[in-house]
C-alpha cells in the first residue's frame, strides 16, 4: 500500500504540534509516523556552543531538508531509518538516533514543512495552522522557558531577531498554497475531526 503524506506547518506556537498529536490519536499503533522538522536541523559540531547559538534556526538553510527527503523515500519504500535527535539545549545534533519503522501515514510537522518544492510534490494534504501572533508568542516564551530552559531576554532577543522576520518572510507565505488553513490551532476540534474525514477519504481511495 501507498504511504499518505501530510504536511504540517504554521508559526512558532501555533499549535501544530497539538493537531499531529490529535490525528496520531486517532489511528492504531504503526499507522502514523509523526517526523519534526526540528530534527533536521544541520548538525552544528564544528562550532563552539556560543557560535552555534547565534545561528538562525528559523531560516530554511538551517535544515539538512535532503536527508528528510531521503528518509521519507526510504520510508515510503518500507525501510526503515535511523532520525536524527536534535539536542535544544546545546542547539546541535545528539550523537543516538531514533530507528523508524515504516507508517501507513507519515505526518511532516514544522514551521517550514511547506517551504521546500522536493518535500511539498509528495505530500497528499497539506496543512497551515493560522493562530495570531500574540498568542503564538505567548506559547513560544512559556515553552522556551519551562522547556528549554531559556531566559526571558533570550527567547524575546531571538523572537524580535529572527522569529518573526522570518516568519513575514518564509513561513507565513506557506498559507496559500496548503490545502486547508486551521485557525486557533489545536483547539480547533471542529477543523481537526474535518482534517481526519480527509485522512480517511485518501486512506480508502489508496488501498
Amino acid at each position: 500500500m501507498k504511504t499518505i503524506i501530510i504536511g504540517i506547518a504554521g508559526g512558532t506556537g501555533s499549535g501544530k504540534t497539538s493537531i499531529a498529536k490529535n490525528i496520531t490519536k486517532a489511528y492504531k499503533k504503526g499507522e502514523v509516523l509523526r517526523l519534526d522538522l526540528d530534527s533536521y536541523y544541520r548538525d552544528l559540531s564544528e562550532m563552539t556552543r556560543k557560535e552555534r547559538s547565534g545561528v538562525n534556526f528559523d531560516h530554511p538553510a538551517s535544515l539538512e531538508i535532503d536527508l528528510l527527503v531521503q528518509h521519507v523515500e526510504e520510508l515510503c519504500s518500507g525501510r526503515t531509518v535511523q532520525i536524527p535527535i536534535y539536542n535544544f539545549a546545546t542547539h546541535n545534533r545528539s550523537r543516538e538516533t531514533q530507528k523508524v519503522e515504516p507508517h501507513r501515514v507519515i505526518i511532516i510537522e514544522g514551521i517550514l514543512a511547506l517551504s521546500f518544492p522536493e518535500l511539498t510534490q509528495k505530500m497528499d494534504l497539506k496543512l497551515y495552522v493560522d493562530t495570531p501572533s500574540d498568542i503564538r508568542f505567548i506559547r513560544r516564551l512559556k515553552r522556551d522557558i519551562m522547556e528549554r530552559g531559556r531566559s526571558v531576554d533570550s527567547v524575546i532577543e531571538q523572537y524580535r531577531e529572527t522569529v518573526r522576520p522570518m516568519h513575514a518572510q518564509f513561513v507565513e507565505p506557506n498559507k496559500f498554497q496548503a490545502d486547508v488553513i486551521i485557525p486557533e490551532g489545536g483547539m480547533n476540534l471542529v477543523a481537526i475531526d474535518l482534517i481526519k474525514a480527509k485522512i480517511n477519504a485518501v486512506l480508502e481511495k489508496k488501498q
